[in-house]
């Protein structure tokens, strides 16, 4: 009898754990509140809402300016234009294809821990350990913000999670063959940039261990890698599709103002600044700044700078993965504008002061 009675206790208990289809007692309404929650806080991937807008003034604007500026120009003019932008455009697809591609890859099949297992746990060594693995693990720059916050949350030290931010969209692989292709017959080039940028990503860490506050960050909640209940193959082609959109629509108004750049802005201005070698190199940084390319991309523009000293084209390809205007509007809504402020101005002077160097030295 007692063994009959225990089993019969044991079968009514996970009964009454559950509530009833009809109850709305307070355990009851919890429960609900928490699945709301949890379903709220679900993050969905979705595309920009303003993509359509940013596609049209692609496609648009830079047309409507080489007509403003260059009434005077015939019809030589806007077939260099053309022929500007197309090849920039198609040269640089295949990369960012195969970067995106990439990218989605690792954001779906490879957990976050594996950053925090190969990293030291010493801050100042963990910096350019951090800053390496960008050589290794491809991505676009819209990606590495959101994966380096994913890493803070993961218990990786900021300095170590930023200098990869930095180094990742700078010095991957794709980046690398991308920019070999671009200048053939420069090896030196391509050593160039990735010691520029490697030493930028290390420097950045560094003083961020020196100078960061803790106040300056605001971490926001945002999730990267494979998620429970999703399908891996899902989130990859989501992903892939998220990035390679975002880019290419980069990518394409980076092609049309750098042909409108090309064609329309009078050559004496040209001039003035590919001239000097004290105004050209922080020109096309902050032209780069502006123009905002995808990584995977800019080693094309860079190259249809002919009028630029070597310097200043590295400077614009090491600037330009580091800082540009959609990297600093997301750093902005991820760490917060203290952060973004600071951390894009400091990132821009190392990356020009490295630049300089390098280019002094190799080329």
């Amino acid at each position: 009898m007692r063994r009959t009675d225990e089993l019969a206790v044991a079968a009514e208990a996970p009964a009454a754990a559950e509530p009833a289809a009809g109850d709305h007692g307070p355990a009851a309404a919890a429960a609900d509140d928490h699945g709301q929650a949890a379903g709220a806080d679900a993050p969905t991937r979705e595309l920009p809402r303003h993509w359509p807008l940013l596609l049209i003034a692609a496609a648009v604007l830079p047309g409507t300016a080489l007509f403003l500026l260059g009434q005077g120009v015939g019809k030589a003019a806007l077939q260099a234009w053309q022929t500007v932008c197309l090849a920039v455009v198609v040269q640089a697809t295949p990369f960012l294809l195969l970067g995106t591609a990439l990218s989605g890859a690792i954001n779906a099949f490879v957990p976050e821990r594996v950053f925090t297992r190969l990293l030291p746990k010493r801050p100042a060594l963990a910096v350019p350990v951090a800053g390496l693995a960008g050589v290794v693990l491809p991505g676009c720059e819209c990606a590495s913000v959101p994966v380096a916050n994913s890493l803070i949350g993961r218990g990786v030290t900021p300095a170590a999670a930023f200098a990869f931010l930095l180094s990742a969209p700078a010095i991957n692989p794709v980046v690398l063959t991308a920019t070999a292709i671009a200048f053939p017959g420069t090896p030196l080039m391509v050593l160039a940039r990735l010691l520029a940028s490697l030493v930028t990503a290390a420097v950045m860490g560094w003083l961020w261990l020196w100078l960061g506050r803790a106040e300056w960050l605001r971490p926001a909640v945002r999730h990267t890698g494979h998620q429970r209940g999703r399908g891996r193959w899902t989130e990859f082609r989501r992903g892939f599709q998220h990035d390679f959109l975002q880019a290419g629509g980069f990518l394409v108004v980076g092609a049309m103002a750098a042909a409108t750049f090309n064609v329309a802005v009078p050559r004496s201005v040209l001039d003035t600044f590919s001239g000097s070698p004290w105004l050209s190199v922080p020109f096309l940084a902050a032209l780069a700044i502006i123009l905002a390319v995808c990584s995977e991309a800019d080693a094309f523009v860079a190259s249809s700078l002919t009028g630029f000293s070597p310097t200043a084209r590295l400077a614009f390809m090491v600037v330009g993965p580091m800082v540009d205007l959609k990297l600093i509007a997301l750093q902005t809504g991820t760490f917060g504008r203290a952060f973004a402020i600071r951390f894009s101005a400091a990132t821009t002077v190392v990356a020009v002061l490295c630049s300089v160097l390098a280019g002094g030295v190799l080329l």
